[in-house]
């Protein structure tokens, strides 16, 4: 199993992000000394480093530096500063990768799988998420069902992620137009009836009827 070390000093950020990548396997480890980052990775000897720029005592491209001095491992820079010259900066200090802050959970599982498989030279799972034969396709946002495949748009993808993330519970309207609030400046109420019922009309086309349900008043279900 892999094991991957997150360097964030925000608490609540560490724990989704070890939870979020700990759901794919992976051995997932938050540094809790932060005046001594080098003996927690010495301790760990993780395969990959996700590390933030902006930590107590020393910042990250410090930190990186020192980790070079020991190990070639791979090292993901996060942060909210994502301009250029940051990134940049996360290279020139020996950075592998760079992703921003907020971050989306699809896409760094992608980027960690991407790091790995290049440094490591070792098969990924695809990561995707599945429920009674469908199964939707984190890598490539298709859907599949009894040997159909439909590809979906940007804001079928985000409502079918998040529905099947939350099988079981009802998930406002509300949650969903901020998921696609991500994809545009400005998303009116509309938009999302009217692509959870393009959603639904791709899903017929592979014989997937009845899969998401309306909760009037509430917002939307997959029950399991």
């Amino acid at each position: 199993m892999y094991k991957i070390m997150i360097v964030e000093d925000d608490a609540a950020l560490a724990k989704a992000l070890q939870k979020t990548i700990s759901s794919w396997d992976y051995d997932v480890r938050c540094v809790k000394r932060f005046d001594a980052v080098s003996d927690e990775f010495r301790e760990i000897e993780p395969h990959l480093v996700i590390m933030d720029i902006t930590l107590p005592f020393y910042n990250g491209y410090h930190w990186c530096a020192e980790i070079r001095k020991l190990s070639k491992v791979p090292v993901m820079f996060l942060s909210s500063a994502s301009d250029n010259m940051n990134i940049v900066m996360a290279v020139n200090m020996g950075g592998d990768d760079f992703i921003a802050k907020p971050v989306d959970g699809t896409v760094l599982v992608a980027k960690i799988q991407a790091l790995l498989r290049r440094c490591y030279d070792m098969p990924m799972p695809v990561p995707t998420l599945s429920h009674n034969g469908i199964t939707l396709d984190l890598g490539d946002t298709t859907v599949s069902y009894n040997g159909s495949t439909i590809e979906l748009t940007k804001n079928e993808f985000r409502i079918m992620q998040t529905l099947l993330e939350n099988k079981g519970k009802v998930v406002s309207r509300d949650t969903l137009m901020i998921k696609l609030w991500q994809a545009d400046c400005y998303v009116e109420e509309n938009t999302l009836t009217v692509n959870v019922n393009r959603l639904r009309h791709k899903l017929a086309e592979i014989g997937v009827t009845d899969l998401i349900k309306t909760k009037v008043g509430s917002g939307y279900i997959i029950e399991r």
